[in-house]
């Protein structure tokens, strides 16, 4: 097996005071954890760190792990909007803050995020002209401010655009005369392609009054080679969903309007963007998958409805990054115990959601920091073009004095780093598993040291670093070689080998890894600090059958393949009993006079592992090891991936 001892050391000690009592390791397990949008920034288990931690960021929050309810939130309550588009700097806590920035545009709107439509804007009501010339600077939202304008100005007016009404102007009644007078009829109206006779004016006033008459009508100026000068056309639609309902020439009345129905949104006709101008869609969108399940106005409602659903997301109306998704799904490790390119392809054919592969590539030689290196680059580029990701295994021989040896000198740790992410980078690979076991306890502040070290290398040549570590006891952590909390702040991943309860040089028959065992790990490792997002659940595809004389004694035992378990109990007609220590079935049966018997490992089994992982929101599970299974058991996996 890939593990070949199951302590450590042969100390075991609890932590003593100096009176000689007892004291319990404090317990680091995280709580809590930071989020921006849907990225976890960190994980503590002190919920004041948390919340100050979060409050450097915008959009950020802060949720209690177990449950994944909001405890703290930074999340925006206004937005400005500018001809219905924003940007991120446009968000506000407060509505004088949002109403400040809008202010300093035209054509602006404030909405309140957890309210319909708007609560504020600045969209013009009156439109100044000097004869039929305007500019975009010339709006206003008063009838007052128009006029200070306009009276800058020689034969200049004011429309009212809620009516399109001419309201105002400082042209004499003897200019206006004069300019009816002429016989040149230069404005005339049209209702889209169809014009009249007698729809031609010389002055412009009496253009638009009578343009008035008719809806959708726009004046052109045969002077300016049939140019538009003043349009009458309903350019405000409003929609339900992506049904067109009604258009209206001022956008108070397509608002008015807009109110009376659900999931509405004002669109203006004139505008290429096409975007929203108002809307009373809640701005807090729930998708199960890509299909739209609810919306909200409040966020911690549209949360609270997500978490109902699987594969679930709250967005923003607007677009942009997901505010919460519980999308997190299990990433799939298989060591190869292998080097060989065709037994490799073999065992990844069989697999289904497999994600990372390691095969057997590296090995620390001497003390001297020599790399045996059995790696081929072609079978990494073809376990790449199959779409997995490949972080080759390193061990260290599972020898203890050479280990030792090694540690003690500055350059041959060197020289095997710089041999081995050389290889790393030269194969082609995503990262480096790091499997050394057997190790000294005297070697705890050098190995986390070297792995410092080879961590940084790594990370200089964009190369991840994942460790291997026995799934031990927290009551004698502080004796063993792993200094679980400094490697988990340090690595990229930590793999919990959370099996060989039981192993080949038990003194008594038990479980490979009793399920309750496997648990119990886990919250150990949590406990030591190491964040779930970087933590993953070793799983044993065998079992460790033993033989018993009649009286009992052990004789031997052996590793049997999950794949060979069905065969060997039909062939041994074997009987199964519930084992509620390792909430696992005990096989039996008798030959020769011995007395056979082991603990199931099958879907079921593998199926509680995953759900294990799952409930302490771990990044993935790793399996030791590929070709010990069959298409069936990853088939069954898949569905709980």
């Amino acid at each position: 097996m890939k593990r070949k001892t199951a302590l450590l050391v042969t100390a075991m000690a609890l932590f003593f005071t100096s009176s000689g009592t007892v004291m319990a390791a404090v317990d680091k397990t995280s709580k809590y954890r930071v989020y921006q949008d849907d990225r976890i920034l960190w994980e503590t288990a002190d919920y004041k760190s948390a919340e100050s931690y979060a409050k450097q960021f915008k959009s950020s929050h802060v949720e209690e792990i177990a449950s994944r309810k909001w405890l703290w939130n930074n999340y925006p309550r206004y937005k400005v909007y500018q001809n219905g588009s924003s940007n991120s700097s446009w968000e506000f806590t407060t509505l004088d803050q949002a109403i400040a920035e809008a202010s300093r545009w035209g054509h602006a709107s404030v909405r309140d995020l957890q309210s319909d439509g708007w609560v504020w804007n600045n969209y013009p009501k009156y439109q100044v002209y000097q004869g039929d010339v305007t500019l975009d600077s010339w709006a206003f939202g008063s009838l007052a401010e128009a006029k200070a304008e306009a009276s800058k100005w020689g034969n200049a007016h004011i429309i009212d655009l809620n009516s399109n009404n001419w309201v105002w102007d400082n042209i004499s009644e003897t200019r206006k005369a004069e300019l009816r007078a002429s016989s040149d009829k230069i404005y005339r109206i049209y209702q889209g392609t169809y014009t009249a006779s007698d729809w031609a004016y010389a002055y412009l006033e009496d253009a638009v009054k009578a343009s008035l008459q008719w809806e959708n009508s726009t004046i052109v100026s045969t002077e300016k080679n049939n140019q538009i000068v003043f349009s009458n056309m309903k350019a405000y639609q409003v929609y339900q969903y992506d049904t067109a309902l009604e258009s209206f020439l001022n956008m108070d009345d397509a608002i008015a309007y807009a109110k009376q129905f659900d999931h509405t949104k004002i669109l203006d006709s004139n505008s290429a963007s096409k975007l929203s101008l108002w809307t009373n869609y809640p701005y807090y969108q729930v998708y199960q998958s890509d299909r739209w399940i609810g919306d909200f106005s409040n966020l911690l409602n549209a949360v609270s409805y997500a978490m109902g659903y699987s594969n679930a997301s709250v967005r923003l109306l607007d677009g942009g990054p997901n505010v919460w998704d519980n999308f997190r799904k299990l990433q799939f490790w298989g060591w190869n115990g292998s080097s060989s390119d065709t037994t490799i392809r073999n065992q990844v054919s069989t697999t289904s959601g497999l994600d990372v592969v390691s095969p057997t590539y590296f090995t620390l030689a001497d003390a001297a920091g020599t790399l045996t290196d059995t790696s081929n680059k072609d079978t990494v580029a073809w376990l790449k073009a199959q779409g997995y990701n490949v972080q080759p295994l390193v061990n260290n021989q599972f020898d203890a004095a050479l280990t030792s040896q090694f540690l003690s000198s500055s350059d041959a740790q060197t020289k095997f780093i710089d041999a081995l992410v050389s290889k790393g980078v030269s194969l082609g690979v995503n990262g480096l598993n790091i499997d050394f076991e057997s190790l000294s306890g005297k070697d705890r502040a050098a190995y986390t040291a070297f792995i410092q070290k080879l961590t940084d290398a790594a990370h200089e040549k964009g190369l991840l670093l994942s460790i291997d570590l026995p799934r031990g006891s927290a009551k004698w952590n502080a004796q063993t070689a792993f200094d679980h909390e400094k490697l988990g702040g340090i690595v990229d991943y930590i793999i919990t080998m959370a099996y060989d309860q039981y192993w080949k040089g038990s003194t008594e028959a038990g479980s490979v890894a009793g399920l309750q065992w496997a648990e119990e790990g886990i919250k150990e490792f949590l406990a030591y600090g190491i964040p779930r997002d970087k933590l993953i659940m070793g799983i044993p595809f065998y079992v460790r059958e033993w033989q018993i004389d009649s009286s009992g004694k052990l004789v031997s035992n052996r590793a049997v393949l999950m794949k060979d378990i069905p065969a060997l109990i039909t062939s041994k007609n074997a009987t199964q009993t519930w084992d509620e220590q390792f909430k696992q079935y005990k096989v039996q049966y008798s030959q020769d006079g011995y007395t056979y018997v082991f603990w199931l490992e099958n879907e079921d089994t593998v199926s509680a592992r995953l759900d294990i992982a799952q409930k302490y929101q771990l990044v993935g599970v790793a399996a030791w090891r590929l070709g010990y299974d069959s298409t069936d058991l990853w088939k069954a996996m898949l569905q709980k991936k």
